[in-house]
């Protein structure tokens, strides 16, 4: 059944409606409440909530690129952590990552302030019963604050601070025996703070982060060894050519030598659909294989950029 939905969803997204027009109100309203009509509402007030209602709108804008990529290679077999379950190499992929601004110039200083939630989950497919493999749940808030720089090669353009938390959402199973042997804790999480320096030349930007764990002691009691694998430090490089958009992102631990490289390639295909391809090289593709080295490619679609 899920495979069966998944293919629908795949051939209403890649299917170009060529003689089908939209009419204005197919535009405007959410099309899952036709039907209802409003122009002889007498009220203003009621026919301007309704009229909201209809259009669907949400207050909220993209934060991260949002993908369902229904078709994952890795080069290796994912691990069962304990479970009596067998994961293939194939799977699919999907994100949602959302922000709302909350404020703006407190104080004077001309920053923007924002809220985020960021969900990827990992999905077996492929497999009987489609489990989802694993989950991570990444809430944020963080302050943005314009730079003018109009003096130098690489412009500056903004610098970011920001507190977030990255959980798979699972329990503590460090303490669990099944069948005599003691289980692997399925509990990954870690609470951090970073900063990123954003720049510009044409139509290149290159982000430079930094990022460590708040603290020790239970902050990192799941995972004490993470930031070996997943660094302090971060790049990425974001290239806009014609329609296309090319980025590279490398990260990765000096003392350890352990990190990861990750590419991607977006092409619009129609309204905000777009073709989105990533390839994956490294430690902490998940937060239950932080410190696993995974190659993967994966394809399928994006719908923000």
């Amino acid at each position: 059944m899920m495979r069966i939905f998944l293919l629908l969803l795949l051939l209403f997204v890649y299917s170009y409606a060529d003689d089908y027009e939209f009419c204005e109100s197919a535009k405007k309203y959410d099309g899952t409440k036709s039907k209802i009509d409003i122009k002889h509402i007498k009220n203003d007030e009621s026919k301007e909530s309704m009229e909201k209602w209809l259009a669907g709108g949400i207050a909220l804008e993209a934060y991260k690129v949002n993908y369902l990529l229904p078709y994952g290679y890795s080069n290796k077999k994912y691990l069962s952590n304990g479970r009596p379950v067998k994961y293939r190499k194939i799977e699919a992929e999907l994100q949602v990552s959302l922000k709302r601004k909350i404020a703006k110039n407190l104080f004077g200083l001309h920053g923007s302030y924002y809220l985020a939630y960021s969900h990827k989950s990992f999905w077996q497919l492929y497999t009987d019963s489609a489990p989802f493999r694993e989950t991570n749940y990444n809430p944020e808030g963080f302050v943005v604050f314009p730079v003018n720089d109009d003096k130098y090669f690489m412009k500056i353009r903004s610098v970011k601070f920001a507190l977030a938390h990255m959980s798979n959402g699972q329990p503590n199973t460090s303490d669990v025996y099944v069948d005599g042997g003691k289980m692997n804790n399925l509990s990954k999480s870690i609470n951090y703070f970073y900063s990123t320096i954003r720049m510009q030349h044409d139509t290149l930007i290159v982000d430079l982060r930094l990022q460590a764990p708040l603290g020790a002691g239970d902050n990192l009691s799941d995972n004490p060894d993470i930031m070996d694998y997943l660094g302090y430090s971060n790049i990425k490089l974001t290239y806009f050519y014609k329609k296309s958009i090319l980025t590279f992102m490398g990260r990765g631990n000096f003392g350890t030598r352990r990190g990861a490289l990750e590419a991607t390639y977006s092409y619009p295909l129609q309204d905000e659909t777009n073709l989105y391809i990533k390839f994956f090289s490294g430690y902490g593709e998940s937060l239950i294989d932080y410190n696993r080295n995974l190659t993967k490619f994966s394809i399928g679609f994006s719908f923000s950029r």
